[in-house]
């Protein structure tokens, strides 16, 4: 741990520290939807360290410092944006250091890690940072020479004038390049990347050693002077209010600073009523807490069960649905005409996210300001709900980033944030709020489980000719809870000739939100094991029917490419040795499994192999991925790591996670009864990746969604048993 006059080295300050005159290059999208560069000196005192841009300081002995303006949530970005950065600066990256950049909108745009969009929509842009900073050494070399810009060029930290060979680095040239204006970011050339010696060569992770020595970059290892410990008591029953506590009970404990009732909205994305004890440490306060008596008003969702949530999506799925979400051809007349129809119910639970550091935040009044330390997904939607909450100015919140112990969209939410900045504001002290396992796991925002009724067409040349999906999910009225809803083009949509996709909501007031690869984890699981019916039903190989689905290559819509899905499916038969059967464990049945699906922009097949013993336990043998993700894979080594998570994340959904309710409570509230996957049922990922003519896109979450079906359609092959609902029972498949 730090001492109480350190930082965490992973916080960047709001500005650099001992800059003269502000020097920022700002890329982002203005209102005419141009990129803007702002330009001007900037000096740190005491370092020579000269700031070429926002993103770029470089000292005079040539080392660089690059800003990471995105969080790191274990997806590697705090890694690949600024290799991306110093490809173009054409720098030695053994002499690169990086830093957390500020949470400021001015001069880093949009500030965010979710969705797989950090590469989508920052490589281009990260490499006219770096290209710019190319440009403006390169400028000033060639006014030191009196020489045309044209006759320079760089090698990694120097600029050489090509006829004369003479050779400047860039420590010499930094202070003078950060007083010219700066170039068009629009026209400022980049290198061809057949030339890249950063990009597209694997390297570790920036943190990776100190996250091996154990060194405190997280934010549950933030300390700042002063600061008391605290644990939040929130109300069982989501939205619950606090009618009364036993507080001066409570404060009478040995070590305890405080106990304060916080009052909070019905918003649950937001503060909710709780209480608050504040202590030496956080072991006093948790200890503590289990004096702490509550009355709470638990309202209208104390009724809640999954029971009786199931009981309501069998009784709409017997009702026309209230809303249609596509509708093509005459899907009726379709089924009648069909040769073959299959019908078929699919369900999957609610889920936690459980990243192994629970939620967490440090708050405290600074210099008038409202500092936070937060380990968060989304800084700049968390200052504004702070600030809204409290009634700040967001001038006057201060929000450093630091590292995430994980996340998987459960920290797109600042829930844990605005808690520790109400703490923090009423009780007057620095405050450190630490969830427990308990509270991380019972206060989610849950991946929301759903209900498919569906019906598929199969005409008598084996051809899928009629697709009906009753999707019954979560909200009110007609608008989808957070992450319930699903679109109408999601596959096999557009590519059967005769399909209606109709939703039915149910309210049920509990809080959900986006969890790695949102709808598409279990909606793939549903889609894609029933295809692997229909395919057996047709008589046809599951790779077969795929591949004709897709038809010929063509673009469906402005999103989907068939070629490409062709192409990953092709490719991962062939790793696969698809066709053959697998060699069986001894007195196990083993089978093989396939499934493709898009999404985040991602085309990813994957075909698992499983092996069954008599009793039903499950041993997953291998999986085989190919994905396509573009043109450009940044950074092989944690593309690949990237990948293989994802897969093994998905094992463990579909193989024994489930959050299930009863009397408006979450039942499961640590990993005895929500099990991650453990390192015996681990197996070998193999990854491949198909390079395409397309602009490089994410990779954090769209290798998830193929892994579950694709290891239930290896489960159909090995015994015979379909698996509807996930998680999987391993009793129904026993020899």
């Amino acid at each position: 741990m730090m001492d109480g006059s350190e930082m965490p080295q992973s916080s960047a300050p709001d500005r650099p520290r001992g800059l003269d005159r502000r020097l920022f290059l700002k890329v982002g999208l203005g209102a005419g939807g141009a990129l803007m560069l702002a330009a001007g000196l900037g000096q740190a005192e005491g370092t020579g360290e000269v700031a070429l841009s926002a993103y770029i300081r470089i000292r005079p002995d040539g080392s660089v410092t690059l800003q990471s303006k995105n969080p790191e949530i274990g997806q590697g970005i705090k890694t690949s944006l600024p290799m991306i950065i110093a490809e173009e600066l054409d720098v030695d990256w053994a002499r690169v250091s990086i830093e957390q950049a500020a949470t400021d909108a001015t001069r880093f745009g949009s500030q965010f890690a979710g969705g797989s969009l950090s590469t989508a929509l920052n490589y281009d842009q990260m490499r006219k940072v770096g290209a710019a900073g190319r440009a403006l050494l390169i400028a000033a070399a060639a006014v030191r020479w009196s020489v045309p810009v044209a006759e320079c060029r760089t090698e990694p930290g120097v600029v050489i004038h090509s006829p004369s060979g003479r050779r400047l680095d860039y420590g010499t040239l930094v202070a003078d390049a950060a007083k010219l204006p700066p170039p068009d970011l629009a026209t400022v050339a980049l290198k061809d990347p057949k030339a890249f010696r950063i990009i597209g060569k694997p390297h570790g992770g920036i943190d990776s050693a100190r996250i091996v020595k154990g060194q405190p970059i997280f934010g549950i290892d933030t300390v700042v002077p002063g600061m008391v410990y605290a644990v939040f008591e929130k109300c069982p029953v989501f939205g619950g209010k606090v009618v009364s506590a036993n507080l001066d009970e409570v404060r009478a404990l040995k070590g305890v600073r405080g106990a304060l009732i916080v009052r909070g909205g019905p918003a649950l994305e937001g503060l909710l009523d709780g209480v608050a004890i504040l202590a030496d440490s956080w072991w006093t306060a948790h200890r503590a807490r289990q004096t702490l008596k509550v009355v709470w008003d638990e309202g209208a969702s104390a009724t809640v069960s999954s029971e009786g949530l199931a009981a309501t999506a069998d009784a709409l799925s017997r009702q026309p649905g209230t809303k249609v979400l596509r509708k093509d051809g005459d899907v009726d007349t379709a089924l009648t005409g069909a040769a073959r129809v299959l019908e078929a119910a699919y369900s999957y639970p609610f889920i936690a996210h459980a990243p192994l550091e629970p939620q967490n935040c440090t708050a405290l009044m600074q210099d008038g300001k409202l500092v936070i330390h937060a380990p968060t997904q989304t800084p700049q939607a968390g200052r504004t709900l702070v600030a809204k909450t409290l009634g700040l100015p967001e001038t006057d919140v201060i929000v450093h980033v630091t590292r995430c112990g994980g996340g998987f969209g459960r920290r797109l939410n600042n829930d844990y944030m605005v808690e520790a900045a109400a703490i923090a504001r009423q009780s007057g002290l620095p405050v450190k709020l630490v969830w427990s396992r308990e509270d991380d796991m019972r206060h989610d925002f849950y991946r929301p489980g759903a209900f498919h009724f569906l019906k598929g067409g199969i005409d008598a040349q084996g051809h899928l000719v009629a697709w009906r999906n009753h999707f019954v999910s979560f909200g009110q009225g007609d608008k989808f809870a957070p992450s319930a809803g699903m679109s109408g083009s999601e596959t096999p949509a557009r590519l059967v000739p005769h399909c209606l996709i109709e939703a039915s909501l149910i309210p049920a007031g509990l809080p959900t939100g986006a969890l790695r690869a949102p709808s598409s984890n279990g909606l793939s699981f549903v889609f894609q094991s029933f295809l692997d019916e229909l395919a057996h039903a047709a008589g046809q190989d599951p790779l077969a029917f795929q591949l004709a689905l897709m038809g010929e290559p063509r673009m469906i819509g402005t999103d989907f490419d068939t070629g490409r899905a062709i192409a990953v499916l092709k490719t991962v038969a062939k790793m696969a040795d698809w066709g053959h059967p697998p060699v069986a464990r001894p007195g196990q049945r083993t089978g093989k499994g396939l499934a493709f699906y898009f999404s985040h922009r991602g085309y990813f097949a994957e075909v698992v192999q499983a092996s069954v013993a008599e009793g039903g336990e499950i041993t997953v043998d291998k999986v085989w991925v190919a994905g396509d993700v573009g043109s450009q894979i940044v950074n092989p080594s944690m593309a690949r790591n990237q990948v293989q998570g994802a897969v093994l994340d998905g094992l463990a959904q579909a193989l024994g996670q489930e959050i299930t309710f009863r009397n408006g409570r979450a039942e499961q509230s640590n990993f005895d009864g929500f099990p991650l996957l453990r390192m015996p049922q681990s197996c070998p990922v193999e990854v491949e990746f198909v390079l395409s003519d397309h602009p490089p896109t994410g990779l954090g979450e769209p290798a998830l969604p193929p892994a579950p079906p694709a290891l239930c359609n290896a489960l159909f092959a090995a015994t015979g048993h379909r698996v509807r609902r996930l998680p999987i029972d391993t009793a129904a498949l026993k020899a």
